[in-house]
Parts: C-alpha cells; structure tokens; sequence
C-alpha cells in the first residue's frame, strides 16, 4: 500500500513519467525509505490514473507520459499522512545481521559492527552535505525533516554500532 503514497508524494512535489518516479526513488526514497522497481512503479501509475488520483499532463516521444497529481490524488495524500501508521512490515537488513552476530566468532562480529558504525558515519555526512540545500526550503518543504531524520538515525546507527564494539571489546578483549 506504501508503493500508492509514495508515488502520490513524489508527483505532489513534482510532476513525472514512470522514468523520472524510477530515477527519484532510486535518488531519494530507494536507500532510506521505500525501495520501488521500475516494473512496479508503471502498473501503479496505471492504477492510481484509473482511480483517477494522478492524470496524463503530457505526453512525449515513444509514448513518454507526464502525470501529475490531481486533487483527489492528493486529498488521498493527505488522509494517509494524517493517520499513524500501524505496526508495519520492518525489512532491515542490517538488523537481521545483528539478531544473527552469535554466529561469527568476537573478531568477525567486531568488523561488522566497525563496518556498521562507518557506514552510519558515511550517510550521516553525506546528508550533512546537502543540509545547505534543505535549508533553503521552508519546513514542511519536501525532504528536508526526512533529512534531519536520516542524519539523526545513521549518527544513532554510528554511535550504537560504536557502544557495541565497547560492549564485546569488554566481554571478549580488542
């Protein structure tokens, strides 16, 4: 159901054919909130253009379309966001490694851990670096609370992964 919304919020921002939405997903959505592929990303533009949420603006060479948003779509929208998500489905990869450290021996766990807390130190700058950009929006704009998000959640990512390796150090030696 999550694919539905996240369509509608990128073409509320900005209009887009299924191509542009693939290219946004994977540019902002895909590594930190909703992972879509370009063979699902077509059928629900087709779906949410039959419950008429979004409609053709434009077309272009080859059958390209631009669709954009309509005003039910973004009511739709709206009435999500308004409403607390219940216990949703969690695929974290990195935290389904976690449950499973018991399984490598202390040194093995150790560099994943000092592999975690670096990758949260690297997604953490690399969000930094565009804050000079989110800045410049207001607020509410698109993508700049997700951000200050982001950058909290890796630098948490950084500093457990960090409590984690003095935890085993202490346990097991460096």
């Amino acid at each position: 159901m999550s694919l539905r919304y996240a369509v509608l919020g990128l073409l509320a921002n900005e209009p887009g054919s299924g191509y542009d939405l693939t290219q946004r997903f994977d540019a902002i959505l895909g590594r930190h909130a909703w992972h879509a592929q370009h063979s699902q990303i077509y059928p629900e533009l087709k779906r949410l253009s039959g419950e008429g949420l979004i409609s053709v603006v434009a077309e272009g060479p080859r059958g390209r379309r631009t669709y954009d948003i309509t005003e039910a779509g973004r009511n739709d929208l709206r009435t999500w966001m308004r409403n607390y998500p219940e216990a949703g489905v969690v695929r974290n990869e990195y935290a389904l490694r976690l449950f499973f450290l018991g399984a490598l021996e202390p040194a093995d766990a150790r560099a994943l851990l000092e592999k975690y807390s670096q990758a949260g130190e690297e997604q953490a700058q690399a969000i930094h670096a565009i804050r000079p950009e989110l800045d410049q929006r207001p607020l509410l704009g698109f993508g700049r609370l997700a951000a200050e998000f982001g950058a909290r959640y890796f630098e948490m990512q950084r500093d457990w992964a960090q409590w984690a390796i003095d935890q085993l150090d202490h346990e097991h030696g460096p």
